[in-house]
């Protein structure tokens, strides 16, 4: 079975039919021709780019980044070499926006622990307020 209808495609690939629809309008996967007046069949190499977009979603890529690059992947050699060394950069980037994320994210958890010990010391001298 060399060509699959959109249900096989989906299945094999895990996704759903309407995901496919949207990746078809984005451009990053097309089918390979129409079967009598309504069927599109897709070649083994889209389940192959299916599972690309799937591993490149998972690495932090947008579908607009990957949009850019998944072409580079089914190609010759120096286009594979080109769309990984692509990757790399964005996933510098992705690793840049995260570095920044869990700075801001530790320094607004040390404000809450600083919070959290001024309303305690609070509690417990207002508590020892009202035992007397």
């Amino acid at each position: 079975m060399n060509d699959m209808k959109i249900g096989e495609l989906a299945k094999a690939a895990k996704v759903s039919q309407r995901t496919i629809h949207y990746y078809e309008n984005l451009g990053l996967i097309s089918p390979m021709e129409r079967e009598g007046a309504s069927h599109r069949l897709y070649e083994r190499e889209t389940l192959a780019r299916l599972e690309k977009i799937a591993a490149l979603k998972r690495l932090g890529l947008s579908l607009d980044e990957i949009s850019s690059v998944i072409d580079l992947y089914f190609g010759k050699k120096e286009g594979i070499l080109a769309g990984k060394h692509r990757v790399i950069e964005m996933l510098r980037e992705h690793l840049e926006k995260v570095d920044m994320q869990i700075d801001e994210l530790s320094s607004f958890r040390s404000d809450l622990i600083v919070n959290i010990k001024h309303m305690e010391r609070l509690y417990q001298e207002h508590q020892s307020g009202t035992d007397e």
